[in-house]
């Protein structure tokens, strides 16, 4: 089946993706479950300590443990889950798997409260592997398309689409959150509940648009085995092994696994670390998040134009000189405006990295490559066990250290190292030039 490339309806669908499942990432992994979940955890008897299944731990360092448990799945499933998806040709059915489980686990979370405190772990962590999985098999897309010279501004589109999707979502639950009594709540856990219920039904509504538009799957009948099963690790190895061949893409992985453990690190603990530091509050925090959402709109549009004059790794590196800034102010933050001004340039270098990061992943790859979603889930993966190494790391030294500060510290040695790999890629290019 011969897909259209650059076909404007088809990639309006696909960024529609993006578009519904930023919900999750703003108003759950960001904004209102943060600011609801470390509210709730702190209580007079206990200070910030709860006990889960039995076993005593810091709040916001469970909350992390959970996320990087969930990541920890994921990167084990998805190699799998992407070999069968090659085999049985239906990674659209996968995509949309995902999506029921992240939204449905979403509208579970209208059920957690202090005394569900376990009920509301185990739907956060679904949640997050719904994202997750939804998330690998709408990339895989890209490369299908759209051609290798629109695919950063394709990329960036999809980030862009997200980011006013969940700017839109959020000011909705905002409402919700601010102004209780014009809607009669009188329950102050009601709101923020109600919000993470909007979530799931605006993340399972909206994926219908790309579940319906994009490319359909060229389905095979055929019955999976354990040979397809395990074919899903091979394949990885199959694809390091085809792309240690590319010394590009051989040197970008590296440099994209260290500075992506500090980047979604920062992405997921910065509201926690707000409430936690400077105890904003949830309406500030909320607001400041939604400072950062819009600034990453312009971030990610201004980085892939910056990218067609001095090349993607260029941008990559200046962005992640911004970003080992930020980790060594955070330590020495002690003011609102710090944190508000920390925040901009988070947003502005937040779009720009991750758009930045799957299009040129996704420009390196062989011009006549087919097998995309293989490809991809190596990405994913990578990034995946980025995260469960950031986030662990993140939560082990606050919980030994009790100081969230010296765990934003620890974030910038992985953007040092990265930013090391990259210029060892730069070196690379410019070798090959001469």
């Amino acid at each position: 089946m011969t897909i259209l490339k650059n076909d404007k309806p088809t990639i309006r669908a696909w960024a529609m993706f993006d578009w519904a499942n930023s919900a999750y990432n703003l108003v759950i992994t960001s904004t209102i479950f943060p600011a609801y979940y470390t509210a709730i955890t702190y209580t007079e008897a206990f200070g910030d300590r709860v006990t889960f299944f039995g076993i005593e731990v810091v709040n916001t360092a469970l909350s992390s443990f959970a996320l990087s448990v969930a990541y920890l799945i994921m990167a084990l499933l998805l190699p799998i889950l992407s070999s069968v998806a090659d085999f049985k040709g239906n990674k659209k059915m996968f995509m949309m798997a995902f999506t029921y489980l992240g939204g449905i686990a979403c509208m579970g979370l209208f059920f957690f409260k202090l005394e569900t405190l376990e009920w509301g772990i185990i739907c956060f962590t679904l949640a997050a592997m719904g994202y997750v999985g939804g998330v690998l098999f709408n990339n895989s897309y890209l490369p299908q398309i759209a051609t290798v010279d629109q695919q950063d501004r394709v990329s960036a589109q999809g980030f862009a689409y997200g980011y006013v999707g969940c700017v839109t979502i959020q000011i909705i639950c905002f409402v919700f959150i601010l102004k209780p009594e014009w809607f009669g709540i009188t329950d102050p856990s009601f709101a923020p509940r109600l919000s993470f219920l909007l979530v799931g039904l605006w993340w399972i509504g909206f994926a219908q648009i790309p579940f319906v538009k994009l490319p359909k799957d060229m389905r095979n009948n055929g019955r999976v085995t354990r040979h397809v099963l395990r074919k899903g690790f091979a394949e990885l190895r199959e694809v390091w092994m085809r792309l240690r061949e590319i010394p590009e893409i051989k040197r970008f992985l590296p440099a994209f696994f260290f500075y992506a453990m500090g980047v979604q690190t920062v992405m997921i603990v910065a509201a926690a670390f707000g409430e936690k530091v400077l105890h904003l509050g949830a309406p500030k925090l909320i607001a400041t998040i939604l400072l950062i959402q819009l600034v990453a709109i312009g971030g990610a549009y201004l980085m892939s134009l910056l990218a067609r004059f001095i090349g993607n790794v260029r941008v990559l590196m200046l962005v992640v000189c911004v970003w080992i800034g930020i980790c060594i102010s955070a330590y020495y933050i002690q003011h609102e405006i710090q944190f508000y001004v920390l925040a901009a340039l988070v947003g502005l270098v937040m779009g720009g990295i991750q758009s930045l990061s799957r299009s040129t992943y996704s420009k390196l790859l062989p011009a006549d490559e087919t097998d995309t979603a293989s490809f991809f889930s190596f990405y994913d993966v990578t990034e995946k066990v980025a995260i469960v190494i950031g986030l662990f790391s993140f939560a082990l030294i606050e919980q030994v250290t009790r100081n969230i500060r010296y765990s934003a510290l620890s974030l910038g040695l992985f953007f040092v190292l990265g930013l090391v790999l990259l210029f060892r890629m730069l070196m690379l290019k410019k070798a090959t030039a001469a």
